[in-house]
């Protein structure tokens, strides 16, 4: 029976649980995790950034149960486990409210799965920064905080400057609570499209590494050629391989080329139509 195709799923354990193919990247996820502790990466969309965002939070809170026959299974102590806060940008931030709504609803996720109660919601980047407390007074643990499309306030406003500037401001000073809560912290990953670095909202973490460029993890994110002859073979009975490998095999992060994976599941799916996915 054919793996089915992961198409818009961003969650590690349905991938695991239901049978869809999954191309291992526990391997960079340990390195990651093992040797950085504030990291960035920079990837195009639909690159299967969330995905990897959420099989580093199930390592750290020890789902052993969704990694058995990958490369970290073992090769981490799965004993160890940590208190996560995820942060996600969905849906569309033209406005301040737009961007605090989205905000306050994701903080609040968060103090449901781990059952914390902060008490300031006024301010969120001070709830943020309560949170954090709280996570490792409760679990007596340091706190891994995972964001995903850090840059997406700014980008879903970028062609309007008063609003692309109030944004920046905005997720600069929640960003800053990660550099003041440096005690308390365990690990940090961001993703994003873009880096702004003119735009200094890195300025203050000047801890963070940018690892988007780092030929170590090139391969963190895509299809590499080798996935295609194995992982997705059956997949593609029947494709011209190489006009595939013309069309979509055009990403390079100084290690292998690799595949846009939205690119290829979604050539699979259209019964390989050559298209600008």
């Amino acid at each position: 029976m054919l793996q089915k195709l992961p198409i818009g799923i961003q969650t590690f354990s349905k991938i695991r649980e239901d049978n869809y193919i999954y191309i291992d990247k526990t391997k960079e996820a340990l390195d990651l995790i093992t040797n950085y502790q504030y990291s960035f990466l920079s990837r195009p969309r639909r690159f299967g950034k969330s995905l990897f965002l959420d099989t580093l939070r199930n390592i750290f809170e020890g789902k052993k149960e969704f990694f058995e026959g990958l490369y970290i299974y073992d090769k981490w102590d799965w004993t160890q486990k940590y208190p996560v806060i995820k942060i996600s940008w969905g849906g569309k931030l033209r406005t301040i409210e737009d961007l605090e709504y989205t905000l306050k609803s994701t903080l609040k996720e968060n103090q449901k799965r781990l059952d914390i109660e902060c008490e300031e919601f006024k301010h969120l980047p001070t709830c943020f920064r309560e949170l954090v407390i709280k996570a490792y007074e409760k679990y007596n643990q340091r706190v891994v905080v995972l964001i995903d499309e850090y840059d997406k306030p700014i980008l879903d406003v970028i062609e309007y400057k008063n609003e692309a500037r109030e944004h920046r401001e905005y997720i600069k000073g929640l960003y800053s609570i990660l550099k003041e809560s440096d005690e308390y912290l365990q690990f940090a990953f961001l993703t994003g499209v873009s880096k702004f670095s003119k735009a200094s909202i890195f300025s203050g973490l000047n801890m963070l590494e940018d690892i988007s460029l780092a030929p170590r993890f090139g391969n963190i994110c895509g299809y590499t050629q080798k996935d295609l002859e194995t992982s997705f073979k059956e997949h593609l009975k029947g494709a011209d391989c190489k006009r595939v490998k013309q069309w979509y095999n055009g990403y390079y992060f100084l290690k292998d080329r690799v595949y846009n994976p939205f690119d290829i599941l979604q050539f699979i799916r259209n019964d390989f139509k050559f298209s600008n996915y």
